[in-house]
């Protein structure tokens, strides 16, 4: 089993990513912070939101498999019980990088996805935040981590 940072690594080796849950209203959601932060460090950024033509002052998508041209990983930034079809569309565009978004909260953790999208060969990130790590990383979400970490939402491996 690979460590966090580890799995982190890879998973924002790819620069197209897709981040489920992108609010039209940003607010206080993490979908949107996660978002802005992945555009701003020059990843090529997808918003997915079934409501949504646009957030962001981006095009958004209603699921995965209308990108055009795809992506290569994705963050579920959704409640958990939309994690499963998140998941099933991954498997089936072949997308191997999932991370399912974890504040202090209970976040966009579902076990069953997890489990199915591991079944599909899928890698599955359980919690945390890509802010937390390598060149997405920020001061504040640095300092998160570590407790994150103890309280089980920022797992050690993956």
């Amino acid at each position: 089993m690979p460590t966090i940072k580890q799995a982190a690594s890879e998973f924002l080796a790819h620069r197209r990513i897709a981040v489920t849950g992108v609010s039209r209203n940003p607010g206080g959601h993490g979908s949107n912070a996660v978002y802005r932060r992945l555009r701003d460090r020059g990843y090529e950024v997808v918003a997915i939101n079934p409501n949504a033509e646009q957030v962001e002052g981006d095009p958004c998508y209603p699921d995965l498999a209308s990108v055009p041209g795809g992506v290569e990983a994705v963050v579920i930034a959704t409640s958990p019980e939309h994690a499963s079809e998140t998941v099933r569309q991954c498997a089936e565009l072949g997308v191997t990088q999932v991370w399912m978004h974890r504040g202090p909260g209970a976040g966009s953790v579902s076990p069953e996805a997890a489990a199915a999208g591991r079944a599909a060969g899928i890698t599955v990130i359980e919690g945390g935040c890509p802010c937390m790590f390598g060149p997405t990383a920020d001061v504040g979400h640095k300092v998160m981590r570590p407790m994150f970490a103890l309280s089980g939402h920022v797992p050690r491996q993956v």
